[in-house]
């Protein structure tokens, strides 16, 4: 139960940081550079709060990597960047593709192999994202494409190097700390062109510090439970979580077609998470 609770809000965050994003950016609340540092800046006090709260229970010492933290930062300004140019589903679709291919990649390079089952449901689930995104979401431009295709990579060797932790909260904090050098060269290279709201800043702060901060902290204590698979396909749910969250905030429309795509895409995800449980120990109590 409380590995599934972590992994709801976990993807509900997920998938309000596409909504968030492309709020702020979509109507020119905010830029993109600022809106990444605020979303940094908002999760680093947060996290770190919770971090001294947490100290008087916890003998633990970790403070993530400097790795996790850089590709923390790409993930964060290539979003940010992406979210100019894309509608909050296609974006998100883009990015947890590209997150669930890499992830896959990994996987298999590491010698994990797949049951029949679950190449179907994978199959099943990757018809629905390129059946969502042709022909009635618009098409994605070039420089957005890339952009987010970049953050969703940085943003599976992100999650790839959590999975060994034994501080979720510790290492995420520190993880937004450490973007801290980064965040300074960002601002210095991009103040002259700042332009800032009081409705882009609010938005920026509720992107780092509940759907960032927290969403990457709950979804560390998750990965543990779950295998690179089962991350990486889990995942899928986030970019429908955020078509309808688009619908909802963004004024995208819902159709059938939104509907049916959904509809293959969860089923995918269903027939790989249940797959090797169920069939693979059916034929091996058979055998």
């Amino acid at each position: 139960m409380k590995i599934t609770l972590c992994t709801i809000f976990a993807l509900l965050a997920f998938a309000g940081n596409s909504v968030l994003c492309r709020l702020a950016l979509g109507e020119n609340t905010i830029d993109a550079a600022s809106f990444t540092s605020i979303r940094l800046l908002s999760g680093i006090v947060v996290l770190m709060a919770l971090v001294s709260i947490s100290r008087k229970n916890s003998e633990s010492t970790s403070k993530g990597s400097w790795s996790a933290a850089l590709m923390l930062f790409i993930y964060a300004l290539t979003f940010s960047y992406a979210y100019i140019s894309l509608d909050t589903a296609t974006g998100a679709l883009i990015l947890f593709g590209s997150v669930q291919i890499m992830m896959i990649v990994v996987s298999i390079i590491t010698g994990s192999k797949l049951h029949n089952v679950e190449w179907v449901g994978l199959l099943l689930a990757f018809s629905g994202i390129v059946y969502l995104v042709t022909p009635s979401l618009t098409t994605p431009s070039l420089t957005g494409f890339i952009l987010m295709m970049i953050a969703g990579i940085a943003w599976a060797f992100y999650t790839l190097s959590g999975r060994g932790s034994n501080n979720p909260l510790s290492d995420t904090a520190y993880n937004f700390l450490r973007t801290s050098p980064l965040l300074v060269i960002l601002i210095m290279f991009a103040l002259q062109d700042a332009h800032i709201s009081s409705e882009g800043v609010l938005i920026a702060i509720l992107s780092g510090a509940v759907c960032s901060g927290l969403g990457y902290s709950i979804w560390y204590v998750a990965l543990p439970a779950l295998s690179v698979t089962q991350a990486a396909v889990i995942q899928l749910f986030a970019p429908i979580i955020a078509a309808f969250g688009g619908v909802i905030f963004t004024h995208e429309e819902i159709t059938l077609h939104l509907a049916f795509s959904s509809c293959l895409v969860l089923g995918g995800v269903l027939i790989v998470i249940l797959g090797k449980r169920y069939f693979v120990s059916s034929e091996e109590k058979i055998s």
